[in-house]
């Protein structure tokens, strides 16, 4: 499974972006994050290019940061011309160091702390996605106190379950995130909204889960959401002019994974949402999208370092454990959520994958990356390719047993950049305070 612009050259080495992964290796170390540059615009023009092409209203996409962010990715994101969705102070300062504009940003989260409110409405970001009654409140007393109208949407949860994993299960009934349909709650908030001079009520939210390998649930979400806008109509006269449903398109993270193409999933949820607009008599409201991972999954590689081979004779069968450089801590998913990645031996790229082996990671802890693949002959020294990394193994790496989380490179046209650089053992200490006390005798 070759993905974006990897291919196996002349050596018989996995490419990524015109770079031999081997030499990134040599160059920046490992465990190397790899972000393939030319996939990930790609991808950032064609899903917008579908959305567009099928919606007869304005159509805006926003980059989802919490699957991969750095500053160069919020600058890549404002120069293809999507807008952002941040879900932290955290994010929302990066991006403003980057030069994202503050009018693009969404921004997202159950829990925004008083100073990430104050911030949010000082810089002026596009639109607050609002969780709850309590964040309404603070928003509209910040925002008056400021002498300002802040642009908000509601996070309503439709009540679906999208058979996901339960962790990144969203919009069910009982989740975290939002305001109940279904109990009357989200639209005695919305009256709420209405009322209030500060806040500039712009129209609904939903997200319903992550990784999601088929399009029926936006589909009906889409239609709750629709049918929701009409409720609002009907009680208060207002009529939405956002609609936003979010993200959560699924990515190959195996070969046997078949997610809808963009124009599949462009297809489903247009059609979707203009037949329950007609159905309700209802004008095209801004169609608004948060895609992450299925921009930025597939562009990314990690690459580990193969050390011990340690092979162990059971009863009935021999089970080989091959340990690598990295871990739970740069990518925790596999222990998370028993996420399963297609792996390769970089250097032997198009090698028969006939020898099964579990690849373990080098925490002190039982850390298991992949257990029981097929990965074909490997050795000591090999550099292992993980596809599909560009999500969430970025953004959750950690410093467990105080390791460095690893460098990031861009890589296009042969060129690698250095967009993040590798944590040195300086930078673990760099927060660490030893009181007076302890220095003393």
């Amino acid at each position: 499974m070759l993905l974006g612009t990897q291919r196996v050259n002349e050596q018989g080495h996995l490419e990524v972006g015109g770079c031999d992964t081997l030499a990134l290796a040599q160059e920046f170390g490992t465990p190397l994050y790899i972000m393939d540059e030319a996939l990930v615009r790609e991808s950032c023009r064609r899903f917008v290019k579908v959305f567009t092409e099928r919606y007869s209203g304005e159509v805006e996409v926003s980059y989802a940061g919490k699957a991969f962010l750095t500053m160069a990715m919020a600058k890549l994101v404002d120069q293809e011309g999507l807008a952002l969705d941040v879900a932290s102070g955290g994010e929302l300062y990066t991006a403003l160091k980057a030069g994202f504009p503050a009018e693009k940003i969404l921004y997202h989260g159950n829990f925004k702390s008083s100073e990430e409110l104050e911030l949010g409405v000082e810089v002026g970001v596009g639109r607050f996605v609002v969780d709850n009654p309590y964040e309404l409140q603070r928003l509209a007393e910040l925002a008056a106190a400021r002498g300002k109208r802040q642009a908000i949407l509601l996070r309503v949860t439709p009540g679906i379950d999208p058979h996901t994993h339960a962790k990144i299960s969203t919009g069910q009934e009982d989740s975290k995130f939002g305001i109940s349909v279904a109990s009357g709650l989200a639209l005695q908030t919305v009256k709420e909204a209405l009322a209030l001079p500060s806040i500039d009520f712009k129209g609904i939210h939903c997200h319903i889960g992550s990784q999601l390998l088929d399009s029926h649930t936006h589909e009906d979400a889409a239609e709750i959401m629709v049918g929701f806008i009409a409720a609002i109509r009907e009680a208060t006269g207002f009529v939405c002019s956002e609609l936003d449903i979010g993200g959560g398109l699924g990515v190959r993270y195996l070969p046997s994974h078949n997610p809808p193409s963009y124009e599949e999933f462009a297809d489903s949820v247009v059609g979707a949402v203009v037949g329950a607009l007609k159905q309700h008599d209802l004008p095209l409201p801004r169609l608004m999208l948060e895609p992450g991972r299925a921009l930025v999954a597939e562009a990314g590689t990690t690459l580990y370092t193969v050390g011990p081979i340690k092979t162990i004779e059971l009863a009935e069968r021999t089970k080989t454990f091959v340990s690598v450089d990295g871990g739970l801590s740069d990518n925790p998913r596999p222990v998370m959520y028993g996420a399963e990645y297609s792996v390769l031996v970089a250097g032997r790229a198009e090698q028969a994958k006939d020898k099964t082996v579990t690849v373990s990671g080098k925490h002190c802890e039982t850390d298991l990356l992949f257990s029981e693949i097929g990965l074909g002959e490997v050795h000591s020294g090999d550099i292992l390719a993980v596809q599909t990394t560009g999500a969430y193994n970025f953004g959750m790496a950690s410093n467990y047993n105080r390791f460095r989380r690893p460098a990031v490179v861009f890589v296009q046209n042969g060129q690698a950049d250095l967009v993040w650089e590798r944590e040195s053992y300086d930078d673990l200490l760099r927060q660490e305070r030893l009181p007076q006390r302890f220095l003393e005798g």
